[in-house]
């Protein structure tokens, strides 16, 4: 009995050590394996002497239960110090501020764009929309561009492949027809914004660009009436001091007709390479609207009158953030947009 209180002891002492696992395992092996000790005496009870037999083996089979019950205990404890070890490697301090996100911003098309539309609402002017797929009656006969005009020809415009008669709207002047059509013969001041296409690539133009478009129409309005309406316009988005100036051009829906120019923003009127040593550079179109335009869009050109204008959005914008390249706006490179 004696021989089987020390198993028991050493046994329960190896299994106490066991730090992990497979030292664990190891243990079991040694001490309740076919090859161990226990199998030993129990396969050695046949020997000992009949009247001892019965109380050896309900001896060592409680030596048996003890040390499989210890490492039953011992598996756990090793388990929850794992799990307890592995959450002190993982902890997270809740207290700390979050990882920040990056977050998007407006895009500098935009911002040139509501800095437009903002500085035309304060001069009473409402926002117009309209389709980008545009009929051609809307997009050039009705804006006094006839069949013959340059802009029908096939390198300008993109045609709708299977529908005859309609076009990628070249411009948005179309939504001007649409606007008096639906307020005729309303005195009205509109602003429209949005995609126009043209075949054209190169730093300085895209196939798809954007276009804001000013529209005035009622009794009594005269260049002077356009003419505060771009400075005021011009002032808005360049500042109170930039110089302007309006050179007669001609566009076939406006008669007269004149290109705004501003001074250049980079060399400060000084000359350079970019405004070709004038000291100015253009940025938007504008004129009477002609009295064929008139009569399209439902009003009596011998009663009314209006002024019309036109900027292209990337043009303003790369003037007002000192862009270069027109293609960088649509390439999404992140190095241009962290800067907005």
């Amino acid at each position: 009995m004696l021989d089987v209180e020390a198993l028991r002891g050493e046994a329960l002492r190896d299994i106490a050590a066991a730090v992990d696992e497979a030292q664990l395992e190891q243990a079991r092996i040694e001490w309740l394996g076919r090859k161990g000790p226990i199998a030993d005496a129990l396969r050695g009870i046949k020997n000992a002497p009949p009247d001892e037999r019965r109380e050896l083996g309900l001896a060592l089979n409680r030596v048996r239960d003890a040390l499989e019950s210890a490492m039953e205990e011992r598996r756990a404890a090793l388990k929850a110090s794992s799990v307890t070890a592995r959450l002190a490697r993982e902890a997270l301090d809740v207290t700390l501020p979050g990882r920040p996100r990056a977050i998007g911003g407006p895009h500098p098309l935009q911002l040139a764009e509501d800095a437009l539309v903002d500085a035309l609402h304060a001069l009473g002017f409402q926002l117009a929309d309209g389709p980008e797929v545009e009929s051609e009656e809307l997009n050039f006969e009705a804006l006094n561009i006839p069949a013959d005009h340059p802009a029908r020809e096939m390198h300008d415009t993109f045609f709708v492949e299977g529908h005859p008669g309609y076009v990628l709207r070249t411009h948005t002047s179309p939504v001007q027809i649409r606007a008096m059509r639906r307020h005729a013969p309303a005195p009205l001041r509109v602003v429209t914004v949005g995609r126009v296409y043209r075949r054209d690539d190169d730093v300085t133009h895209s196939p798809v660009f954007h276009q804001m478009e000013g529209l005035a129409v009622g009794e009594g309005l005269g260049m002077q009436h356009l003419k505060g309406t771009l400075y005021g316009l011009c002032r808005a988005i360049f500042g109170q001091d930039v110089r302007i100036r309006l050179r007669p051009s001609y566009f076939p829906f406006t008669e007269p007709s004149a290109e705004v120019d501003i001074g250049c923003v980079f060399c400060g009127g000084d000359g350079c390479r970019i405004c070709k040593g004038t000291g100015f550079i253009e940025i938007l179109g504008s004129g009477m609207v002609h009295p064929h335009v008139l009569r399209e869009g439902g009003y009596d050109p011998a009663r009314h009158t209006g002024f019309a204008f036109g900027v292209g959005v990337e043009r303003i914008a790369m003037l007002r953030y000192g862009v270069d390249d027109i293609r960088l706006f649509f390439q999404s490179d992140l190095r241009l947009l962290r800067q907005f």
